[in-house]
């Protein structure tokens, strides 16, 4: 029993990492974004964290994936993932159109659905104790 919660806890904690990293690449998209109306860097600054983002949401369906395997418990995180991978694949789409009007709110949309993510990850693990102080 022990080994099996090294194993969550490994797993687990891979997960972690990969929505921190999501909602990390996320966020310097939206910081990238404003430089690049302003600065001539910005266009490439926001194309390498393009694809940081969508690395880090591929890296987010294979920690999921992970992390259901051992416990065997409900794949719902990896359809979470999955569903962040599309939501990313139409965002780079609508990116090289130039099509601002759907990426910028898609783009704020995402950040929150990452970071709703991983607030849910880190509940789970450091669950409520019903004996805690007020």
């Amino acid at each position: 029993m022990a080994t099996r919660t090294t194993a969550e806890q490994r797993s687990l904690t891979f997960l972690q990492v990969a929505i921190a990293l999501q909602t990390l690449a996320i966020f310097f998209q939206a910081v990238t974004a404003g430089v690049l109306l302003s600065s001539s860097h910005g266009e490439v600054l926001h194309s390498v964290g393009a694809r940081v983002m969508y690395g880090a949401s591929m890296l987010y369906v294979l920690a999921a994936i992970l992390a259901w395997r051992p416990g065997g418990g409900t794949p719902r995180p990896i359809l979470y993932a999955s569903g962040f991978l599309v939501l990313a694949s139409v965002q780079v789409v609508l990116g090289i159109a130039h099509m601002p009007s759907l990426h910028v709110p898609l783009g704020v949309l995402m950040f929150g659905l990452s970071v709703l993510a991983l607030g849910q990850v880190l509940s789970a693990r450091f669950p409520e104790r019903s004996g805690t102080r007020s």
